[in-house]
């Protein structure tokens, strides 16, 4: 099993230089947002690995609501964000990045303050590559390469019986299990000429596995040695939770319309969308402390537990990550995920509303929540209103994995299991060919 990895390379932008850097990013694309996997100066399709990536220009909108309640404001460089989900270590994918693409990164990032094209790219890059607060996989070990090779199984099979004018929902029981080991022989000869390819899964690293392993135990081991100190301080820091909550100001107003018009230009071009937010962490050590800790356990379960298919009850999005940035002033939150956004939305208020709550009720301007968990994003429309305005375009979006959702993999994982199966039983032919 290959496991994947992210990066978030993050640099403040140079004086003077982004209306150049806009236009350059803009001549990435083949649709507004959209990256043109050929293009001529970073080429993102050339490279296997990589499932997705972005460019965002991260701006200072967001921090403008502190002036707003009479607080001070800190005012942030507009940055450039370039952030990545890949296959194996990162470390080892931004290598790959500097030797085959290194003249298009360093066209790119000589708009940043303090970039020297002439220096060491990788070392450039490996310096502002954030780490992630949390990060989630929707299946780990699922690399381009067999979601792609899946995707061409599944198109051959369908050509097959397409051609062949045979229904896989036939209701001959006796029928479907041939059926299926014409099928599979068909294949075989696929992948005898080449036509077809089915690699199998690489072994799994044994220095991640291990990490893993220590991962897994070392976190519930601190809680464990740590959990007689914080029993004696959860009335404290409940009454201090309480506190919070009932003076934190609640910060939703309507999004401008034609900000929002903006925003759905760079949507829905194909099944599958992006969504990139920047917040404001709520001022005060409780809430940025408590905010590392809750990150820290949601990495735990991204890592452990929700790595088959499902962020809790969501199972639309193929990758998610929370980082901290400018000295964990600010949270920058970055998803991959299918359908509509509003769809995306509801999906979060009606299946995980409590799970929002927890994190981004420590954001500036939240819906008021009560108990961490209660209220806060079951209350649509300011919930909805928070995160359009929190939200920021990516000029440069790609996805090598277009015109697939989730379920589509999941289909696809599927039917090769049935193509390598050594035997299959009536029903389960039927099934399997009900797939297709």
């Amino acid at each position: 099993m290959t496991p994947q990895s992210q990066f978030t390379v993050v640099a403040p932008l140079a004086a003077g230089r982004e209306a150049g850097l806009r236009e350059l990013l803009a001549s990435m694309n083949s649709v507004a947002g959209v990256a043109d996997p050929r293009n001529a100066v970073l080429p993102f399709g050339e490279f296997d690995r990589l499932h997705f990536a972005r460019l965002a220009l991260l701006t200072d909108g967001a921090s403008r609501t502190l002036e707003d309640q009479g607080l001070p404001r800190t005012k942030f460089p507009t940055c450039l964000a370039f952030i990545g989900d890949c296959d194996g270590p990162s470390r080892e994918f931004l290598a790959e990045l500097s030797r085959r693409a290194g003249t298009g990164l360093r066209e790119i990032f000589s708009h940043c303050e303090g970039f020297d094209p002439s220096g060491d790219l990788l070392a450039w890059m490996s310096a502002h590559d954030v780490p992630g607060g949390a990060n989630y996989v929707n299946w780990v070990g699922r690399t381009v390469r067999q979601a792609k090779e899946e995707h061409a199984l599944q198109r051959a099979l369908r050509s097959r019986l397409s051609r062949e004018s045979t229904h896989a929902d036939t209701d001959v029981r006796a029928d479907a299990r041939m059926r299926w080991r014409e099928l599979v022989s068909f294949v075989e000869a696929e992948v005898r000429s080449g036509r077809l390819a089915l690699t199998p899964p690489e072994p799994t690293p044994l220095s991640w596995k291990l990490a893993n392993i220590a991962h897994a135990v070392a976190v519930p081991l601190i809680g464990l040695i740590m959990f007689p100190f914080l029993l004696l301080l959860l009335p404290l820091l409940i009454v201090m939770l309480r506190i919070h909550e009932s003076r934190d100001p609640e910060v939703c107003p309507p999004p401008d319309p034609a900000a929002v018009r903006a925003m759905q230009e760079l949507e829905d071009h194909d099944v599958t969308n992006q969504f990139t937010a920047l917040g404001l962490v709520k001022p005060g050590l409780f809430r940025r402390w408590l905010l590392t800790v809750l990150l820290l356990l949601t990495d735990y379960a991204c890592r452990h537990v929700y790595t088959r298919g499902r962020l809790t009850r969501v199972q639309t999005i193929h990758f998610a990550r929370w980082s901290f940035v400018d000295g964990k002033a600010r949270v920058l939150f970055v998803s991959n995920y299918d359908g509509g956004h509003e769809a995306y939305m509801d999906d979060f208020i009606n299946k995980v509303g409590w799970g929002l709550n927890i994190l981004f009720s420590n954001g500036f301007g939240w819906p008021h929540t009560d108990w961490l968990v209660l209220r806060g994003a079951r209350r649509e429309q300011p919930f909805k209103h928070y995160q359009r305005g929190h939200q920021l375009p990516s000029q440069v979006w790609y996805n090598a994995r277009a015109g697939l959702t989730v379920a589509d993999l999941v289909r696809n994982r599927r039917i090769r299991e049935g193509i390598e199966s050594a035997e299959l039983s009536d029903g389960e032919a039927l099934a399997w060919l009900r797939l297709l």
